[in-house]
């Protein structure tokens, strides 16, 4: 299968809300919360504003077509997001449309960002996911540990090599 990965655009800024949406993830059998669950302040933290300092997003785009995003932001307000570790940390978001998962476009999304955050001298980022998330699979193969576990969730962590 073939795609582009590229930065988000400007234009395209307002698209971190559907991805985001699309990230969460729904376990078999439930039924997917309602597009307003996105209003809830500790997720407006994910897409609201971006394009602040520290802010990075990456696509894979397929004729004019977004297949996925990855992103990661430092989240610096009261209000923390789901993976926090610190304030200087970058909290990971990933998304791929359900019709492109399982053809590698996760993968290489989330490894072109983690080579990203490593030049702008991250030392490491965070992500927070459901312990029953297929995703988290992907996660350790890149090389993300578990750093705590919370509820049904999981605090991961990706610490680059210096």
């Amino acid at each position: 299968m073939q795609y582009n990965l590229r930065p988000l655009k400007r234009e395209e800024y307002s698209m971190l809300e559907e991805f985001l949406y699309d990230a969460i993830f729904v376990p078999s059998g439930e039924a997917p919360p309602p597009p307003s669950v996105l209003l809830e302040p500790s997720l407006q933290n994910y897409y609201q504003d971006f394009g602040r300092a520290h802010d990075y997003c990456l696509v894979a785009e397929q004729e004019g077509m977004l297949l996925g995003a990855v992103w990661a932001r430092v989240l610096s307000s009261p209000l923390k997001g789901y993976g926090y570790v610190d304030e200087h940390t970058p909290e990971l978001a990933i998304s791929v449309q359900k019709e492109f998962r399982g053809k590698g476009i996760g993968t290489a999304l989330l490894i072109k960002l983690l080579d990203l955050l490593q030049s702008k001298g991250y030392s490491q980022v965070s992500l927070s996911v459901q312990k029953g998330n297929p995703a988290v699979d992907l996660y350790k193969r890149v090389g993300f540990t578990i750093l705590e576990e919370k509820g049904d969730d999981y605090l991961m962590l990706y610490a680059f090599a210096r």
